[in-house]
């Protein structure tokens, strides 16, 4: 990020009404416009944590992210660029019924459309193209998505200052803080399922963000590095039951196997293998990649992967 930019992120929520996709749209109070739901980068946040946190404030509705859709650009009045990223957001019936939403200062009323009366409603054609890029999974069949999220543990105690067996090594001091700092981030994805390495730096990486998201972490020596130095790593096993749960899952493990990780999702879902998809497992520590898939069209391949960098 510059720090001439303003950043901000939101999301095209969705949801089948009448057996066909509907999005929200958000009428404005001040501006009287009619706009997608988003908001500004507060101190601190990840554009993810952004997005999740400004269409609950907007619109009431707590939702788990998916596909991203793009990146909108303009200049601002105050001759700074704004730079919003933008993400699907499917909504369930429980989150409709859940939501808290009053008309106030900010957002006047909520719209539920077609895509065609959106593409009408919307007062800004840069709304409009990431709508567009949200009717292209719509043509294409996979609206509904899930989340293989491959995270590499946070940073570990240097072997040469650990007396005991690598598989012991704890977090450091800021490992532990990029731990932390994980949670709110990945949590946007609402996984269902956490997989983790034997290894207790993997063990570590993932139990705050188990404590947030009220997940059990499943523990599994198949994707050690112990295990894959030896030649006795099960990859595909692992991979294949993620991508069969069609469940938005993490699976955290070491800098060596996520190359694995990745091609066998890859494998498991027919795609061609491409430059996008082998620079995905190249990641530092704390570091994730959001591999997604289609949940109705299995053999649709990966729909996208964005990977995200630790804060510390």
């Amino acid at each position: 990020m510059t720090e001439a930019a303003v950043y901000a992120a939101g999301a095209v929520c969705w949801r089948i009404v009448d057996d066909k996709p509907h999005v929200l749209v958000i009428h404005r109070t001040q501006h009287k416009d009619v706009s997608l739901p988003k908001g500004k980068v507060d101190p601190g946040e990840t554009l993810p944590q952004t997005a999740v946190r400004e269409i609950l404030e907007e619109t009431g509705l707590r939702v788990a992210l998916g596909v991203p859709l793009g990146i909108s650009r303009y200049p601002l009045m105050s001759g700074r660029e704004k730079i919003v990223h933008y993400w699907a957001a499917e909504i369930t019936e429980d989150a409709v019924n859940a939501s808290t939403f009053l008309p106030n200062d900010e957002v006047a009323g909520l719209e539920w459309l077609t895509i065609k009366k959106a593409r009408a409603a919307l007062s800004y054609e840069r709304d409009v193209e990431i709508l567009d890029t949200f009717q292209a999974l719509v043509k294409q069949g996979v609206l509904g998505t899930y989340a293989i999220i491959a995270l590499r543990h946070a940073k570990a105690v240097p072997p040469f200052e650990w007396e005991g067996d690598d598989a012991s090594r704890p977090l450091s001091r800021r490992g532990e803080q990029q731990a932390a700092s994980l949670v709110d981030t990945i949590s946007a994805w609402r996984p269902r399922r956490i997989v983790s390495s034997t290894a207790q730096r993997c063990q570590s990486t993932v139990e705050p963000l188990s404590r947030a998201v009220g997940r059990k972490v499943v523990t599994t020596a198949a994707i050690s590095q112990d295990a894959y130095e030896n030649g006795q790593a099960d990859v595909r096993e692992v991979v294949g039951r993620r991508v069969r749960s069609r469940k938005t899952s993490v699976l955290c493990s070491h800098g060596p196997v996520l190359p694995e990780i990745i091609r066998e999702i890859s494998l498991a879902t027919g795609t061609p293998a491409g430059s996008y998809v082998n620079n995905a497992s190249t990641l530092d520590t704390a570091a994730f990649a959001v591999v997604h898939l289609s949940r109705t069209s299995p053999a649709s391949g990966i729909i996208a992967i964005e990977t995200h960098s630790p804060r510390l």
